[in-house]
């Protein structure tokens, strides 16, 4: 389901809670929402949908990645970038990583461990950032 986007503050600041296999409709209305919103963004974080959940949907290629709990074990190449938000008006700074490693639970609930880079690792640091209530 096409969920609205909430732009509180208040909201966007409250660290998420650890997804469980019982969140796997969250997981669904943040794919359905990021296709709604593909023409202007490419992630989405649960709280961003009012849920405070550990979830995260970015696109990855022609595939829209679907991210339960999702940690970054490490970090490389540090650079500094603007980035905008659905939630926010305007463009932000911010530091990001150029490669990172990345473990998390798929739509199955299966564990991963991958390495992102480029726009995608960009994408995903940002809707962590989300789930730990940090707002660029």
């Amino acid at each position: 389901m096409i969920k609205p986007i909430v732009t509180s503050l208040i909201m966007l600041r409250m660290p998420s809670e650890e997804a469980t296999p019982e969140d796997a409709q969250v997981g669904q209305d943040l794919l359905d929402t990021l296709a709604a919103h593909a023409h202007e963004c490419v992630g989405l974080a649960a709280n961003m949908i009012g849920v405070h959940k550990r979830v995260i949907v970015v696109q990855d290629g022609s595939k829209a990645r679907l991210m339960y709990n999702p940690d970054i074990i490490r970090g490389a190449g540090e650079y500094r970038t603007e980035e905008a938000c659905l939630s926010l008006q305007g463009t932000r700074p911010t530091a990001r990583w150029r490669r990172i490693k990345v473990s998390y639970l798929d739509e199955e609930f299966h564990q991963h461990v991958r390495t992102f880079t480029g726009e995608v690792a960009q994408a995903i640091q940002h809707e962590i950032d989300h789930c730990n209530g940090v707002v660029i």
